[in-house]
């Protein structure tokens, strides 16, 4: 006999489903159906509501395999009024975006507003009014499972959640996807800090690090949505796999406007086509060359040789050539672009003229003004003591001309320092040069000491451990007025100029008042490989707090010898892809080629990283320079010798590896023919 609807609660939840989606339907064919024919006054005003009316209907989509709500808060009482006795209670299902029915009330909850707070936050010690707290488990977005926790029940012990770790630990295919059903209190903490502050989260492999701040960035858009709409939201990767890899994370939570980039594209003034050794990286990296910069482009203002002579009809205007240097001194004593003080220098010069036809009776408009400003004789004058530089010559000249940069550089960077930044064959022209991607971030700096560089209301700034200090400006450039979220982890620096303190890097960003959290839990890398991987810890981070995995499933982890070469990898590899998820095999770059061939040979089909996984191929080749911020249910580790070996010093090696190590969701097999690195033992 069949238990009646209303007496089935998992059955009661899935007719709830069915109506919520049918609500969120009809919200989207309302949209849909708007005619805007007589409401616009013109073509633009129309292109432009036609294409917010184009996002909204794309926000309102229904992913059918994303679950509409994933939780369920039954509160005592009703959220904001008075816990009086007797107080009637209400139920709010959470979800990734609001749905509500025809009379407009709730039927989902954003999981950003307030009232879903308590989701993240209750407990038995603080169940903050909530009685009842319930998840759902869902296979595909079929509702299959619910569990409920009773807050208030002093009887029931605090347990953790079964539907909360299958969650967590449930097989990936294909890109990142939102945590929004899993996010814990101390990483709800920093997705809802506001946003006038910058936050810093220092976060080992698998804390969720990256998660957080793209949370961060919904839930910031959900607040602030119209402060944000006027000065634009940032993401920045270290590279396009790494964005790629994340990109249907904040589409998937019904953000679509949120710019994506990397450094590199944030300072793409000219073409990136050669290369610098690490030495030479390190210096044109290193923040003094934000003040060489400085000096070489103001020694282009030179101070007047002589007076300035207006012609206005019959009459002779004369600015003396010490007015002229007052004017140029009071100029560069501002806090002012290069630029702007350039624009206002033939203004100054107009007003001298002005006072002195005041003073002889004559009464000048703004228009007259702007007139003089625009006198041959104050134009050459402009010309010639505040002369325009483009950013891009600047750095040519300073890279290719000895004494000009020995003259700007000379206390500033040592002869050594100076003779590895210089080129070996200097370049023409800008266009003809071979510039590399250190030389564009100088570029930036040049461009911004000339013309202010727009700022953001907000930067997300992942994998920032890697950064330059000179990149710590570029981006720092592009929230001056805004704020910052900076997510990484200082054991996985792999670039020669790795950040050594979170706030070293904050003062170079700009953001010396950010608050540093750290994120030590691991939600995602099984407790055998985080073990195995901290082994390296101190070696590359002494002192740095080691990820403690809290996740029940203790995964698989195994270590091989490989006598016969790629055949054990590729064993290894057709061995992972019997199991449900996806599967990523890392190695030395320099090995890349070798081992897509064995994969070939073998009949075993594979993409590269930042290319779309199917459930027919499940399986990513990545070099070990691109496996940062990247996971995968399985992984095979292919010689780690050859990925340390594979970088210019040991310690660099020693952190890439630690990478490679910490990208497996579910299992690691780690397969080597040449012998560990001592630092595993």
């Amino acid at each position: 006999m069949s238990t009646p609807v209303h007496d089935d609660p998992l059955a009661k939840e899935r007719s709830h489903l069915a109506a919520s989606r049918s609500a969120l339907r009809a919200m989207r064919e309302d949209v849909e159906s708007l005619d805007i024919t007589d409401v616009t006054a013109n073509w633009v005003n129309a292109a432009v509501l036609e294409a917010q009316i184009e996002q909204r209907i794309k926000a309102l989509a229904d992913l059918s395999e994303t679950p509409l709500f994933f939780g369920r808060l039954d509160y005592l009482h009703a959220p904001g009024a008075e816990q009086a006795e007797g107080g009637e209670g209400e139920r709010f299902y959470v979800g990734r975006r609001h749905v509500h029915d025809a009379d407009g009330d709730p039927m989902v909850i954003d999981w950003r507003a307030p009232v879903s707070q308590p989701f993240y936050r209750a407990s038995k010690k603080d169940p903050q009014d909530i009685s009842l707290r319930r998840r759902f488990g869902y296979t595909g977005g079929d509702l299959t499972a619910y569990e409920d926790e009773h807050l208030l029940d002093p009887a029931e012990a605090a347990t953790t959640s079964r539907l909360l770790q299958e969650e967590i630990e449930r097989p990936r295919v294909g890109p990142m996807r939102d945590i929004v059903a899993t996010i814990q209190p101390e990483q709800d903490e920093i997705v809802r800090a506001g946003l006038a502050g910058s936050v810093c989260v220092q976060g080992g492999p698998g804390t969720g690090k990256t998660a957080v701040g793209l949370h961060r960035v919904a839930y910031l858009l959900y607040a602030h949505r119209e402060r944000l709409a006027r000065t634009g939201t940032l993401v920045i990767g270290p590279n396009r796999s790494f964005l790629h890899y994340i990109e249907q994370v904040l589409p998937a939570l019904g953000e679509l406007t949120v710019r994506q980039a990397t450094v590199d594209d944030l300072v793409a003034h000219v073409e990136v086509r050669g290369t610098d050794d690490a030495a030479t990286a390190v210096i044109k990296g290193d923040a003094r060359m934000a003040e060489v910069l400085r000096r070489a482009l103001y020694s282009h203002v030179v101070p007047p040789a002589e007076g300035v002579v207006v012609v206005r009809g019959s009459r002779r205007w004369r600015v003396p050539v010490y007015e002229l240097e007052e004017i140029v001194r009071e100029l560069l004593a501002r806090d002012i672009r290069y630029g702007a003080a350039r624009e206002a220098l033939p203004q100054r010069i107009a007003h001298a003229v002005l006072v002195q036809m005041e003073r002889a009776g004559e009464a000048p408009d703004d228009r007259v003004q702007n007139a003089v400003a625009r006198n041959a004789a104050v134009k050459a004058l402009v010309k010639s003591v505040w002369p325009q530089v483009d950013p891009a010559k600047l750095v040519l000249r300073l890279l290719a001309d000895a004494d000009f940069l020995a003259e700007h550089a000379a206390g500033i960077l040592t002869e050594d320092e100076q003779k590895a930044v210089l080129w070996a064959k200097p370049a023409r022209s800008v266009k003809s040069a071979r510039w590399s991607p250190a030389d564009a971030v100088l570029i930036d700096e040049a461009t911004d000491l000339i013309e202010r560089t727009h700022s953001l209301g907000h930067v997300v700034l992942d994998e920032a451990q890697d950064l330059s200090p000179m990149q710590y400006r570029a981006v720092g450039r592009r929230c001056t007025t805004g704020s910052a979220t900076v997510l990484g982890d200082l054991a996985q620096g792999t670039t020669p100029w790795a950040t050594r303190s979170w706030e070293e890097a904050l003062g170079h960003l700009g953001k010396t008042e950010a608050v540093i959290e750290e994120l030590t839990a691991g939600f995602r890398v099984p407790t055998d490989v985080i073990a195995y991987a901290s082994r390296l810890l101190p070696h590359i981070a002494p002192g740095l707090t080691p990820v403690a995995s809290i996740r029940e499933n203790p995964g698989f982890f195994d270590i091989r010898t490989a006598p016969n070469g790629t055949a054990e990898v590729v064993a290894a590899c057709r061995e992972l892809l019997e199991r449900e998820g996806s599967v990523g095999l890392i190695a030395a770059d320099a090995r890349v080629p070798e081992l897509a061939a064995a994969l070939a040979a073998a009949g075993i089909g594979h993409v590269g990283p930042g290319e779309e996984t199917t459930h027919a191929t499940r399986l990513t080749l990545v070099p070990a320079s691109l496996a940062k911020g990247l996971e995968y249910d399985y992984v095979v580790l292919d010689e780690p010798r050859a990925v340390v070996d594979g970088e210019p010093d040991e310690r660099t090696g020693l952190r890439r590896l630690y990478v490679a190590l910490t990208r497996a969701v579910s299992g690691l097999i780690v397969t080597h023919a040449s012998g560990l690195p001592p630092q595993l033992a």
